[in-house]
């Protein structure tokens, strides 16, 4: 099984959350200044919340996808909403790509809410979710 991982962030809190999935499943998370360059059966794709979107780089990756993917996997962070995954699932579908049902959120720190997240059982729970989707 073929799997990437790619992600956006501002303040480290998706980074974090895409090392985690990549060191539970031995895969490298990249950014999406990276383009995918070939088929993967699951695309972990981790988004946060910038003023309640998601931001320009997550739309313009899934715009630009040109392989194959058999779905796409959301995983994301954010203080106040409770997560991307109704966003990400509209510009994937829009691209005749398949959003997976499956989705990990957890809180993310900003400014003075939700300080400290996501924390080390955050990264945990992160780790035990990618590799549910990929066993």
């Amino acid at each position: 099984m073929k799997v990437a991982i790619r992600y956006y962030t501002k303040t480290g809190n998706t980074k974090k959350l895409a090392e985690a999935i990549g060191s539970a499943i031995n895969v490298e998370a990249k950014t999406v200044d990276e383009p995918l360059t070939e088929d993967v059966d699951i695309l972990f794709l981790g988004s946060a919340v910038y003023a309640a979107g998601i931001s320009r780089q997550i739309e313009e990756f899934i715009e630009n996808i040109n392989v194959n993917v058999g779905e796409v996997v959301n995983f994301s962070s954010a203080a106040l909403i409770e997560s991307t995954y109704k966003q990400v699932k509209s510009k994937v579908e829009a691209q005749g790509l398949k959003m997976s049902d499956n989705e990990f959120h957890c809180r993310g720190a900003f400014k003075f809410v939700h300080r400290g997240h996501p924390n080390d059982e955050d990264l945990r729970n992160a780790q035990e979710f990618a590799k549910r989707i990929v066993n």
